[in-house]
């Protein structure tokens, strides 16, 4: 199978049916099921709290039968490193490797390896002189290349209904309109305090800016902690009219991804 094909084809009859027969699991249900179907299923996370809880399920989870390795923490992990995370967030990332040893593959932006590499590259600020460029860069071409380099059919994903904005609809299985990759959601109706009741219950390390009024913990420069009463996702962008990274909207970026995939033929 090349790094292109998809073993896997969901219709839009079979989207719907699978939807309506997994609203009704539990959390932890709707992981095993995608473990059991789905082959080359990841998780991708940024060790935000809901990544957090679907890590620790998944660390409970037992192999399957032609596992040899019984302590193996069974589904890989894909972190994007926008280079621009908080120091937290990378200690957040070493504590989990401690305690749960998943394996991990980190993407970073192309051809930079720190954020000092990333200014010299695409100059200071980026993210404020054009915000979308910024994302495609840090999240959507990293994403797209981690799907095909890995031959990824179906992620795990941390997203939930009640994060807001184009999230409040959200199923608990869909399909990436570029890649093609089954995204799945098995947290979608979870609220905030279900989410801590769980970190808290099952002793997950999560990230200390969390005690300092932070509630979704992105890049250092575009996250601010969440007032009383906010949205849990409004300390993103703040004052921009912007909900989304584009990590999971990439049909917005068509373009970028095209001048990158023609550049990649022309090599």
């Amino acid at each position: 199978m090349t790094a292109t094909e998809k073993p896997v084809v969901l219709t839009t009859e079979h989207l719907n049916h699978l939807n309506e027969k997994l609203q009704h699991l539990k959390a932890e249900q709707i992981i095993e099921w995608a473990y059991l179907t789905f082959p080359n299923l990841y998780q991708t996370t940024a060790f935000g709290l809901t990544g957090l809880v679907t890590i620790d399920m998944i660390s409970k989870l037992k192999p399957s039968s032609d596992s040899s390795d019984d302590n193996k923490h069974i589904i890989d992990l894909i972190f994007l490193d926008t280079l621009h995370h908080f120091p937290q967030t990378y200690e957040l990332v070493d504590n989990i490797q401690k305690k749960y040893n998943p394996k991990i593959h980190i993407y970073k932006p192309l051809n930079v390896d720190n954020e000092t590499e990333f200014s010299e590259k695409y100059g200071d600020q980026l993210w404020e002189t054009n915000d979308s460029y910024y994302d495609f860069l840090v999240k959507v071409e990293p994403s797209q290349r981690a799907y095909k380099e890995l031959n990824v059919v179906a992620v795990l994903t941390g997203r939930r209904r009640t994060q807001g904005g184009a999230r409040g609809e959200l199923p608990v299985i869909e399909i990436e309109e570029t890649s093609g990759t089954i995204k799945i959601n098995p947290l979608f109706n979870w609220n905030f305090a279900q989410v801590k009741q769980y970190i808290d219950d099952n002793k997950v390390p999560y990230n200390e800016l969390l005690d300092l009024g932070y509630k979704s913990i992105g890049d250092w420069h575009s996250t601010v902690p969440v007032a009383d009463g906010e949205d849990e996702r409004s300390g993103r962008w703040k004052g921009k009219a912007k909900t989304e990274c584009g990590i999971h909207q990439t049909s917005s970026f068509t373009n970028y991804l095209n001048a990158v995939n023609s550049e990649s033929v022309a090599k």
